[in-house]
């Protein structure tokens, strides 16, 4: 890892990303994107899109780790890549994560009188190494846990999952590099480490790429990218800015396949009224050919050119009927999926003054309440204590990782093993609520996204007998794009049950009605 000493202002503004004819496919030949270019200069940009849409893949690229199909990546200056899934051996030392262990060895020989000419060179112009780390440590709030130089022996395994994030953040800020790519860095953080996250990218003064679902991060962002159906498109501005033109946008496709869809029906109209002029033709002249009251030979043109001309008539119409069925599915095309979840299930309605829960959380009636507090506070064991507790209400407890199906059946089979009480047509048409329509449904659990895998759980723990009425949720909203986030939105704001949520999205907690909080302290 190179550790530059203090790169000009200058050299830092200069970093920029340059994508032209930007193509990659995946090794059984699937294409991702196909021919993007764009340019990324001095600022924040954030990176929108479906899963699955390629925005890790386009970081990879930027990032030197994958290489495209064709097309080219240029970037001026040095960059700095933060993966999505930081996997970190936890016996690995905070040194050694932020890239300073050789330096700060070679510093102790030297210090100590052992130092070598190999020593010297490896520390360079870099005698303050420990105090930078320091510092840009502190300033992203790990003072808690790296009070000084000895503290950067620590293990990473003594860190917390937010910790882990914020600590390789900081490596790649030591690096002082020219260009910043983030894959979604805010799983895991709680609202003080996302703020420190803010403030720090507010002090970047190179080209950041955020890849991320956080709508308060993405809303502070100068440009939005928006990564979709394999193309790249800029809106200027933050999240709000982007939803808002992109509604603009919809408005207007809506409005263009209303007017797409009345011009077809009236090109069948006119193309049935010109089939029944047609029949009324041809009719009037085997009338006038069985009189036989012109020479044959002449009936016989007559004939062939009405007939011809008919053959255009009917052609025209039927060409004008092909052009407004074109025009309607290209502007159907243009309008955005939107379809919606319904939760309409009688089973999970808790009424007012009903006792939900006692023990270590006290819940009457249907509330919403949101349960915060910083990174390692205890809000999973909570929601533990609350099950354990044994509330007074069917209950189910959706884990981070959702790992509580067998990821190797269908999502139908599933929720057929664990509502039997339920006939077929049924499971069909209640996984239909929540978007898994026909073979949709067939699709084994363990390739289904963050957001589709999460739809599932909902559809599967809300069709049991009896149907859950009090929903505690951990962490729901990480991993989820923002069509999924969007999505998990509508099902909860339907529920009429009771609801526990562990979120550090407070917009997300604000859309869902929460009617509580109960604030946890480290």
């Amino acid at each position: 890892m190179s550790f530059p000493s203090s790169p000009s202002s200058a050299a830092l503004e200069s970093g920029s990303v340059s994508l032209s004819d930007l193509t990659f496919d995946l090794p059984d030949g699937t294409r991702i994107f196909d021919g993007l270019d764009a340019h990324l200069g001095t600022g924040r940009t954030g990176l929108v899109g479906r899963n699955g849409s390629g925005k890790s893949t386009l970081l990879r690229l930027i990032s030197g780790s994958s290489r495209p199909t064709r097309g080219s990546v240029t970037v001026r200056g040095t960059v700095a890549y933060l993966p999505q899934d930081i996997t970190l051996d936890p016996t690995v030392g905070v040194e050694t994560v932020l890239g300073i262990a050789e330096i700060r060895a070679a510093l102790r020989r030297i210090e100590s009188g052992d130092g070598t000419v190999a020593d010297f060179d490896t520390v360079g112009d870099r005698w303050d190494v420990e105090e930078r780390a320091l510092a840009t440590l502190h300033r992203l709030g790990l003072d808690r846990i790296v009070r000084d130089d000895a503290d950067l022996d620590r293990t990473v395994g003594t860190l917390s999952g937010g910790e882990t994030v914020l600590l390789a953040l900081t490596a790649r800020l030591i690096e002082q590099p020219d260009v910043l790519l983030l894959d979604e860095p805010t799983n895991n953080l709680d609202g003080a480490a996302r703020d420190l996250l803010d403030d720090a990218l507010h002090r970047f003064p190179g080209t950041v790429l955020l890849a991320g679902h956080d709508r308060a991060l993405l809303d502070r962002m100068d440009t939005i990218a928006e990564l979709r159906d394999g193309r790249l498109r800029m809106f200027g501005g933050g999240y709000s800015d982007y939803e808002h033109m992109v509604e603009v946008e919809q408005e207007a496709a809506r409005a263009a396949v209303r007017d797409a869809r009345s011009d077809v029906r009236r090109q069948a109209r006119e193309l049935a009224a010109a089939q029944v002029a047609l029949d009324r033709r041809a009719r009037y002249g085997r009338k006038m050919f069985e009189t036989k009251r012109e020479p044959k030979i002449v009936m016989g043109m007559r004939k062939r050119a009405a007939q011809e001309s008919a053959g255009r008539y009917r052609r025209e119409h039927e060409g004008n009927l092909d052009a407004a069925r074109a025009s309607l599915e290209q502007a159907r095309d243009a309008v955005r999926d939107d379809r919606e979840i319904r939760v309409d299930l009688p089973g999970t309605v808790v009424h007012p003054g009903r006792r939900v829960a006692e023990g270590p959380l006290e819940i009457v009636g249907p509330e919403r309440i949101a349960v915060r507090g910083p990174n390692g506070s205890g809000k999973t064991t909570l929601l533990g204590k609350i099950v354990d507790a044994g509330p007074l209400v069917p209950h189910a407890l959706l884990p981070q990782r959702l790992d509580v199906f067998d990821d190797s059946r269908s999502v139908v089979a599933e929720t057929e093993r664990r509502a039997p009480h339920l006939p077929p047509q049924e499971i069909r048409a209640r996984l239909a609520r929540f978007l898994f329509r026909g073979s949709d449904a067939d699709v084994p659990i363990g390739v289904l996204s963050g957001g589709e895998r999460l739809r599932a759980a909902l559809a599967i723990i809300l069709a049991a007998d009896p149907a859950p009425q009090l929903l505690l949720l951990d962490e729901p909203t990480n991993n989820l794009d923002l069509p999924s986030l969007a999505h998990l939105t509508q099902a909860l704001q339907a529920f009429e049950g009771a609801l526990v949520v562990v979120s550090h999205d407070e917009r997300f907690l604000d859309e869902i009605g929460v009617t509580r909080s109960v604030d946890l302290e480290r």
